[in-house]
């Protein structure tokens, strides 16, 4: 079995460089189905998630060339497959953007089920709603999604029933050749919406309003292929080494990163009485005292990001006095403290309401990820446990962390991966 064995307590200093964004690759390769040529994708994160797409698009009928391990040029001129495999697209969530970007190119598409982690009722109604409403039939059996349309898909007015972030890209990607105009109102505003927009735009897409409350999309007949975009980089492991930063009392610079979108997370390290220095393309996080307690509540961007939530629960239970976190994004999202009490935290998790009282120490423990962010939560509180802590169900975190032992091992962490029949 697979394992993380952190060995703590440590503080963190020195340098790391920030990843291509998780959220905006597992749509941008799917968008490029809708080029009948070749895309030159750059920063694009090399974790498991993107390593299973790249084998979902290659069975489809796409010829990938690896350029380097974060560069990749994407043929899919010889696309013929509208089908994708049920045993890859049922492992992760994202893989619903295939419905989008194939219906788009073929007149009938299949696919299973989408996967992920288990963050309590995530159902894709919406995504259907969004295909109907273009002209699509949708039908949802044994574990499978069909859909077809008889022409080409047609532009609609759609209203999102609720703020979706897969929902507005997939929206996003089945309107992009559509006939006539979409607008689709009450949409995600995430940078990787606005990512997957700027790349569908350089290649001859015309969407606007990305990152507002309403996106226009007048339908293109085709799409010309991009000789080159660069993936923008990743929010929420940048958030993630900020706060790892400050609850270790350490001092770290955080490189190849958007200042802008780490707002919220900003904020709250500057509540907690963290330093943070912001530079055109980097943050500088310090931190030299038990940090303050405060409230968080999690809501779409620009808002508290819900994926930031987990890491942010370790900067409270090391704080002064009592905080709480209100989760107003998913209903299973604090599966994890029942983890973190295991090492000595005081946790009241309720609904959508945790209270954390801070303590002294943390101590280590077999604990487990229960998804991805929970599982980077379950590192850095291994970073400031006393002992040697044993992270299991790892594969949650290589979903969406690239080089993650050897980035916090640059900046002084002690931290290995090892199987049990290594032990």
């Amino acid at each position: 079995m697979e394992k993380f064995v952190v060995h703590g307590p440590c503080s963190l200093n020195g340098e790391v460089t920030i990843s291509g964004a998780k959220n905006a690759a597992v749509a941008i390769l799917p968008a490029t189905l809708l080029v009948k040529g070749k895309c030159h994708l750059e920063n694009v994160p090399d974790i498991s998630d993107i390593r299973a797409y790249v084998e979902i698009l290659e069975a489809l009928g796409s010829k990938i060339t690896h350029i380097s391990k974060n560069e990749l040029i994407i043929d899919n001129s010889n696309v013929n497959s509208a089908i994708a495999s049920s045993e890859l697209t049922s492992k992760f969530r994202a893989s619903y953007y295939l419905l989008g970007s194939l219906l788009g190119r073929f007149d009938k598409v299949q696919i299973s089920l989408p996967g992920g982690c288990n963050l309590g009722a995530r159902p894709i109604d919406q995504h259907i709603k969004i295909l109907e409403k273009l002209g699509a039939t949708v039908e949802v059996r044994n574990g499978n999604v069909y859909a077809s349309r008889k022409d080409t898909l047609k532009g609609a007015p759609i209203f999102l029933d609720m703020v979706s972030v897969g929902a507005t890209m997939n929206a996003i990607l089945a309107a992009t050749l559509a006939e006539g105009t979409t607008v689709i109102e009450n949409v995600a505003k995430e940078p990787h919406i606005v990512d997957l927009a700027n790349f569908l735009n350089s290649m001859g897409a015309k969407i606007k309003g990305a990152g507002t409350d309403t996106i226009k999309i007048t339908g293109v007949k085709e799409l010309h292929q991009v000789s080159s975009y660069s993936i923008i980089p990743d929010q929420i492991e940048t958030g993630t080494f900020m706060v790892a930063a400050a609850v270790t009392k350490g001092d770290v610079l955080i490189k190849n990163c958007i200042p802008k979108h780490m707002e919220p997370i900003t904020a709250k390290l500057l509540e907690a009485g963290a330093t943070v220095e912001e530079h055109a393309d980097s943050i500088r996080v310090k931190m030299d005292k038990k940090p303050n307690a405060f409230t968080v509540k999690t809501s779409p961007y620009p808002g508290f990001p819900t994926d930031m939530q987990p890491q942010i629960c370790i900067l409270l239970a090391m704080s002064n006095g009592t905080g709480m976190i209100v989760e107003n994004i998913w209903e299973s999202r604090f599966q994890y403290t029942d983890e973190l009490t295991k090492m000595g935290a005081d946790i009241s998790a309720h609904g959508t309401t945790a209270i954390v009282k801070g303590v002294d120490k943390l101590y280590s423990a077999p604990i487990r990820a229960h998804d991805l962010r929970a599982g980077a939560a379950m590192i850095i509180a291994g970073l400031v446990a006393e002992g040697n802590t044993e992270v299991y169900d790892i594969y949650h975190i290589l979903r969406g962390y690239e080089d993650i032992t050897s980035k916090f091992a640059s900046l002084g962490a002690n931290i290995e991966y090892v199987t049990d029949e290594e032990k």
